[in-house]
């Protein structure tokens, strides 16, 4: 606590919960309309957020990072091969073996849609320096795992 008065440094954290709730909640809507544009559900944009970021997995892996049932993973992803925002790569020498592939070609309707967050974010960073810039990345970066952790917990 640095030498804070304890009531002084509990309504800062009281004060940095509440903008993290507020953050999640605008990113929350922010997804859901840019699903709508794209007329995919919002589970299905974080599955594609996933595979984004994490690279090809199989729909087993990707049901696990997104913590839904395989069962309920195989309608998201029928949808999303429909609609041409996945491909299912069988293995060759293990038909059985499926691996889940983002489509490139796709990307950049969710890279137009989210253009303008991009460039918020960038004005916002604007006149922050690189070390103010890692203490912010960092503090979210534990926030992240922390709540991984908990959603992991919660799962059990």
């Amino acid at each position: 606590m640095n030498n804070v008065p304890e009531g002084r440094w509990r309504r800062g954290v009281v004060d940095v919960m509440g903008a993290l709730r507020e953050m999640n909640s605008q990113l929350s809507l922010l997804n859901h309309h840019v699903g709508l544009r794209l007329a995919l559900r919002d589970v299905d944009l974080d599955c594609i957020d996933l595979l984004a970021r994490n690279g090809s997995q199989s729909p087993t892996a990707l049901a696990r990072l997104a913590g839904l049932h395989p069962a309920t993973m195989t309608g998201i992803l029928d949808r999303l091969e429909r609609d041409g925002w996945v491909v299912r790569e069988r293995d060759q020498r293990d038909r059985r073996a499926v691996t889940i592939v983002l489509r490139p070609e796709r990307g950049g309707e969710l890279y137009r849609l989210f253009g303008g967050m991009r460039a918020a974010v960038d004005d916002i960073c604007a006149d922050l320096d690189p070390e103010q810039l890692a203490l912010i990345a960092g503090f979210l970066t534990q926030v992240a795992a922390a709540g991984g952790r908990e959603a992991e917990a919660l799962g059990q």
